[in-house]
């Protein structure tokens, strides 16, 4: 955070005043608190951050811009979310047990497809859920689902 006083040796032009960044010895206590405040919160940022949105922020210069370059990165426009929501229902649609799975993970894996359908606005039925789920069984399992 840059600490920033009138700059008295330029003159006052368009009715604002110049300003330019006070030296360190300069800072009172209030200046210090401050910007001891923001490396602190810059720290929190960098720490809770993975390391790819870390590499797409670490050129940020100030706390605002650190906070609000991920919210810029993970909204979503329009066509983002169609195609998401597209790639979300293939699996869905194309879901099966896999070899050595066990009945557990698979119910982990349609729960994680479906939560990510309902994210974004798609939802199935209990009965189209059952449907997909009983087809995505191998074959030594109809029995059983019948």
């Amino acid at each position: 955070m840059k600490k920033l006083k009138a700059n008295t040796t330029i003159a006052i032009t368009d009715r604002a005043p110049h300003r330019i960044e006070k030296p360190r010895e300069e800072w009172a206590a209030e200046d210090k608190r401050k910007a001891n405040l923001d490396i602190v919160a810059n720290d929190i940022l960098y720490k809770i951050l993975d390391n790819i949105t870390f590499s797409k922020i670490k050129m940020c210069k100030t706390t605002k811009e650190i906070c609000e370059k991920p919210i810029q990165l993970c909204e979503d426009n329009e066509q983002t979310k169609e195609n998401k929501l597209s790639v979300a229902v293939q699996k869905f649609d194309n879901i099966k047990i896999k070899t050595g799975e066990s009945v557990n993970e698979y119910d982990e894996r349609v729960s994680s497809i479906i939560n990510e359908l309902n994210a974004l606005g798609k939802v199935y039925s209990n009965n189209e859920i059952a449907l997909k789920v009983g087809r995505g069984l191998p074959e030594e399992w109809d029995v059983i689902t019948m």
